[in-house]
């Protein structure tokens, strides 16, 4: 029985019914990140705090990969590529984050619309754990 891990620990909450990015908020001057950092960018501060950034957000920009990217990140088979779709988030929070979207199709896909945040597999690693990663998808 494989176990479900994050792909990196400290991104977003797992395992989780409702999954939530963890973000930070600078304490001097209210700037939120993503992922979290140990200093702002913004003021340079290095006083900040961890934060559970809202899980719905608005589709800044996207794009539809049709080529696979690089090796690494992309460890898939060149033959297997599909294409999927990349996309800016823009969280209540005041942060943009680059994420996987779970429609490759462009006429699903619109600027403005409303997006959730949902966890998948991503792949698995040598010990044969489901490695899971966040993407967005649009919201029902």
């Amino acid at each position: 029985m494989s176990t479900q891990i994050p792909i990196q620990e400290g991104l977003f909450t797992w395992p989780a019914p409702s999954p939530q990015l963890i973000g930070s908020r600078c304490l001097n001057c209210g700037e939120v990140t993503f992922p979290a950092q140990p200093s702002c960018p913004a003021c340079t501060s290095d006083r900040t705090e961890e934060v559970l950034l809202s899980r719905r957000g608005t589709l800044w920009t996207w794009t539809i990969q049709h080529f696979p990217p690089p090796s690494p990140p992309w460890l898939g088979d060149p033959k297997a590529f599909e294409p999927f779709g990349v996309g800016y988030v823009e969280l209540p929070e005041g942060v943009r984050v680059e994420a996987p979207l779970t429609e490759n199709d462009a006429d699903s896909l619109e600027i403005g619309m409303e997006m959730e945040l949902v966890v998948r597999r991503f792949d698995e690693d040598a010990d044969g754990n489901e490695r899971m990663t966040f993407y967005f998808k649009p919201a029902a």
